[in-house]
């Protein structure tokens, strides 16, 4: 016995041993790995080319720097309004993609700038708008958490910038400029504001049909930022860059991408480092009451979408449902089609469909009024299709006897299904509808595809303004008491119905 255990000591010194080596190796290694955070639909910036490889100004440089420090470049492509998790979690060692330290200047570690760059508005070629002051009443559309944004809604935004935000009809925030030129090209918005660098390689990656107005918003300049008091990483960073600029291997890059004329690199420039033992200005308590009185107005968008969707979606299953086990073949077969599209292409696909599809199918021009009701036509559809399976099971699932019973009684059909049947099939479908209506809780977040602001987009927006996780957690709480409220309402349906046992 004592054999066995000296063995066993010994192979789990020598595991341990083994394990131990194994993690210092891969330490090792990971120290060598410079691991930058970009938003992958940023060009020239950085983005993803035709070949499926990630490429871009910012990544071009990045790449040089790792060669000279001898490290191996990682590129990480990020949610834009994660990009602050990202960072304090240690999960990217920087943000280099076009990143605006304006504004910014005591949340992050910088380096110097190494771009000048201004906001810029641009319009269809066939818009009446030539001058900003033509933008009043109209809808303009920024990416969230841009610098075009701080520049129309910030605290450090001119007085006229923020006069021209309050003449517009609607400011509307979108994921990328992807989406931004979507909404633009079908009318769904009136202008974008954005970087002129972004601006230019977008509309001539477009083919043209697009204007670019003379007047800016502002003028900005780009750094790249590491977590507040990383000096040391900063500075290997930037000592690569200046060589860069020496030897001129950085204005090659910016050549290359079509931005030597905005690169204001230079040796001269010193540093703009944060304290990094500022006290909060507000307490803990006052940060959580202001974020969930902001919350408020999302969560009134996020009921809106749950209960219409249930109004619409509960119904029609019912009609579709009806049109699944009908004896007419093709129609039979076609609603099994519609199910079958509706439950496997993904929710956000079918947002974007129903809300781009009239313009770009049938040349219909889209208005901003249209963006909630393409919300609610696209949950409706989708969650119908999945409550049609979920009644007809809970139909199925009702003996035959009950349908004899209901003959020999006399009852017509209809008085068989509604007196008989669909009381029956409710009390088998409850569970499977709670875990529907739960999920669509859920999924309302889904409407930030098509830029409408429910909760969950909020709460991203203002955790990326605020830099802090906290708005996540206090949206999280909202959903929870929500699901929980559902929750308890089902199960008392369910208990009622308990009746028809």
């Amino acid at each position: 016995m004592k054999k066995w255990l000296k063995i066993l000591a010994a192979a789990t010194v020598a595991a341990a041993v083994a394990v131990t080596s194994a993690i210092g190796c891969f330490a090792s290694e990971e120290d060598d790995v410079f691991i930058v955070g970009f938003d992958a639909e940023f060009p020239p910036y950085g983005y993803k080319d035709d070949n499926g490889e990630y490429v871009g100004f910012d990544l071009d440089l990045a790449e040089e720097v790792c060669q000279r420090n001898g490290w191996i470049l990682k590129k990480q492509p990020i949610e834009w309004n994660s990009k602050d998790m990202e960072l304090n979690s240690g999960s990217i060692d920087c943000i280099w993609n076009g990143f605006t330290m304006n504004g910014r200047e005591d949340k992050y570690t910088w380096s110097t700038p190494y771009v000048d760059n201004s906001q810029v508005v641009i319009v269809r070629s066939d818009s009446d708008v030539t001058e900003l002051s033509q933008l009043a009443g109209k809808i303009v559309a920024v990416q969230s958490d841009s610098s075009a944004l701080a520049a129309l809604t910030s605290d450090d935004a001119t007085e006229e910038n923020k006069a021209l935000c309050a003449s517009f009809k609607e400011l509307q925030q979108v994921g990328d400029y992807n989406s931004a030129f979507l909404n633009l090209e079908s009318g769904a918005v009136d202008a974008i504001c954005m970087d002129i660098g972004v601006a230019n390689y977008e509309i001539d990656s477009r083919g043209g049909g697009y204007a670019v107005l003379e007047e800016r918003l502002s003028s900005e300049q780009y750094a790249i930022g590491f977590r507040l008091g990383n000096t040391g990483l900063r500075d290997k960073v930037q000592t690569a860059l200046l060589e860069m600029l020496a030897d001129g291997t950085f204005y090659d890059i910016a050549e290359k991408w079509g931005l030597e004329e905005s690169v204001c690199l230079s040796a001269d420039d010193t540093y703009i480092d944060a304290d990094e033992t500022a006290a909060e200005k507000d307490s803990f308590f006052a940060r959580l009451g202001d974020i969930s009185m902001q919350l408020i107005k999302g969560l009134l968008t996020s009921l809106s979408i749950f209960f219409l969707t249930l109004l619409f979606s509960m119904p029609l299953g019912l009609l579709i449902c009806f049109g699944r086990m009908s004896r007419f073949a093709p129609l039979r077969g076609l609603v099994k089609l519609y199910i079958s599209i509706m439950r496997g292409t993904p929710l956000m696909l079918q947002l974007l469909v129903v809300f781009f599809g009239p313009y770009y199918l049938f040349g219909v021009q889209l208005t901003s009024d249209y963006r909630f009701y393409a919300v609610i036509i696209g949950f409706s559809l989708n969650y119908a299709a999945y409550f049609a399976e979920i009644y007809r099971s809970g139909i199925q699932a009702v003996p035959k006897g009950q349908y004899e019973a209901s003959a020999i009684l006399g009852y017509s059909k209809s008085q068989t299904f509604f007196r008989i049947v669909f009381p029956q099939m409710v009390k088998n479908i409850i569970p499977s509808v709670t875990n529907e209506v739960i999920t669509l809780v859920k999924d309302t977040s889904l409407a930030f595809a098509l830029s409408c602001t429910e909760m969950f987009t909020l709460a991203k927006q203002i955790s990326a303004a605020q830099t802090t996780i906290m708005p996540l957690f206090v949206a999280g709480v909202f959903y929870y008491i929500f699901n929980f409220i559902v929750a308890f309402v089902m199960e008392r349906i369910e208990k009622k119905l308990n009746y028809y046992a």
